[in-house]
C-alpha cells in the first residue's frame, strides 16, 4: 500500500442486501483533485477541489453504493475523523472548547439499488464508520494489497450484465508510486463480446474463453435493464509532491484507463468520477526535468485504472442474476487481495 494511505471495506448481503462502502483515508492529509463525468454523478464536497477553493487538504474519500442516499456514508466517516481530531481546524467562540475540526471528505457513489432484494437496504452513516475503522486498522506495507472483488462499495457492482467489483492496483512511476482504488460498476461492457476477453486484458495473457464459455457470456452481456444505471468511482492515489491543479489533471488523464477498460464509457447512465490524492511524501529531485516525471505519473495514472478495472472484473463473484466472469472462465485466475 502506498505510504500515507489506508483503505477500509464494510459491506452487507443477504436478507435483501448487496452493497457497501470503502473508505480510502489519508493519514495525514492529502492534496485532491477530482474529475466528473457521465450523465448521473452522485457526489459530494467535489467543488471544493477545484483549485480555486480555499481547503488544500482532504482527509478521507468515500465510494459507496446506496445511490444518492449512499452520500449518508460520508456523514459517519466524518464524524469519526472528528472524534479522532483529524480535520480542517476553526476557530468556535464562545463554544467549550474554543475550537473545532471539520474533517473534509468527498464522496461519489455508485447505483446499485434493489440488487440485493430490497431497495430500501443502503448504506448510512454506520457504514461509512465501519469502514473507516477498518481503513485505521489497516496497516499494509509495501506490496501489501487491500482486499479486492465484491467487497465495500464494490460489492453491488455490475459491470454491462457481468459482476462488477472492487479493484485495487499499484505501479512505479519514476520516483513515485501511484494506485488506483476503484469501484467497477459501469452500464458498458468491460468485455469484448466476440472474443470473451476483457478489454483490459490488452497482452492477451488471460486464458482464452470457449465457444460455450463466449455464448454464455455474451448471454449475459445482453441481459440488461431499461435503465441500466450504474457508474464507476476511483481514487488514484500517490506519494508524489503536487499542487491542485495537478491533481485535477491526473484526475482528468485517469478516465482514460477507464475508457479501455469499458466500452462505451461516460454514457448517460454513468456518472463516473475519478479523484486524486497526492501525500507528498516524495518530493520532485530539483535535478529531474519536473515536466517529464509528471508526464510519467499521467502515463502511470491511466494504465493504473486501466489495471484496477481488470482486477475488479476478475475478483468478482456471482450474486444475485449477475454472472461473475471467473465464474463462467473458470480457468482464470481471481486476483488475490
Amino acid at each position: 500500500m502506498i505510504e500515507g494511505f489506508s483503505i477500509g471495506h464494510h459491506d452487507a448481503r443477504g436478507d435483501g442486501w448487496l452493497t457497501g462502502t470503502t473508505v480510502v483515508l489519508a493519514r495525514d492529509g492529502a492534496t485532491a483533485g477530482v474529475d466528473v463525468r457521465g450523465g448521473g454523478p452522485g457526489t459530494r464536497e467535489t467543488d471544493l477541489l477545484r483549485p480555486t477553493a480555499m481547503v488544500h487538504d482532504i482527509h478521507a474519500v468515500v465510494l459507496t453504493g446506496g445511490s444518492a442516499y449512499g452520500l449518508a456514508a460520508a456523514d459517519g466517516a466524518m464524524a469519526g475523523l472528528e472524534e479522532r481530531g483529524i480535520g480542517f481546524p476553526v476557530p468556535a467562540p464562545p463554544a467549550d472548547p474554543p475550537a473545532a475540526v471539520v474533517p473534509i471528505v468527498p464522496a461519489a457513489v455508485i447505483f446499485d439499488l434493489g440488487r440485493g432484494g430490497v431497495s430500501a437496504h443502503r448504506p448510512d452513516a454506520s457504514f461509512g464508520s465501519r469502514a473507516l475503522d477498518a481503513a485505521f486498522r489497516a496497516d499494509l506495507g509495501p506490496g501489501e494489497l487491500p482486499p479486492v472483488g465484491s467487497v465495500g462499495a464494490g460489492t453491488g457492482a455490475v459491470c454491462g450484465g457481468l459482476r462488477g467489483g472492487f479493484g485495487y492496483a499499484e505501479r512505479i512511476a519514476g520516483p513515485f508510486r501511484i494506485g488506483a482504488a476503484l469501484v467497477l460498476n459501469a452500464s458498458g461492457p468491460a468485455v469484448d463480446e466476440r472474443t470473451g476477453r476483457p478489454w483490459a486484458d490488452t497482452l492477451g495473457s488471460l486464458p482464452a474463453p470457449t465457444a460455450d464459455q463466449r455464448a454464455a457470456i455474451a448471454e449475459a452481456l445482453h441481459w440488461v435493464p431499461t435503465l441500466p444505471l450504474n457508474t464507476t468511482i476511483a481514487t488514484v492515489l500517490t506519494d508524489a509532491t503536487l499542487d491542485r491543479d495537478q491533481t485535477t489533471k491526473v484526475a482528468q488523464v485517469a478516465h482514460d484507463g477507464l475508457a479501455r477498460a469499458v466500452r462505451p464509457v461516460h454514457r448517460m447512465f454513468d456518472g463516473d468520477t475519478m479523484f486524486c490524492l497526492a501525500s507528498g511524501r516524495v518530493p520532485v529531485d530539483p535535478a529531474t526535468d519536473p515536466r517529464r516525471l509528471f508526464d510519467l505519473l499521467l502515463t502511470a495514472a491511466a494504465d493504473v485504472v486501466e489495471e484496477a478495472c481488470l482486477v475488479a472484473l476478475l475478483a468478482a463473484t456471482t450474486a444475485g442474476l449477475w454472472p461473475a466472469y471467473a465464474d463462467l472462465v473458470p480457468e482464470v485466475r481471481r486476483p488475490a487481495g
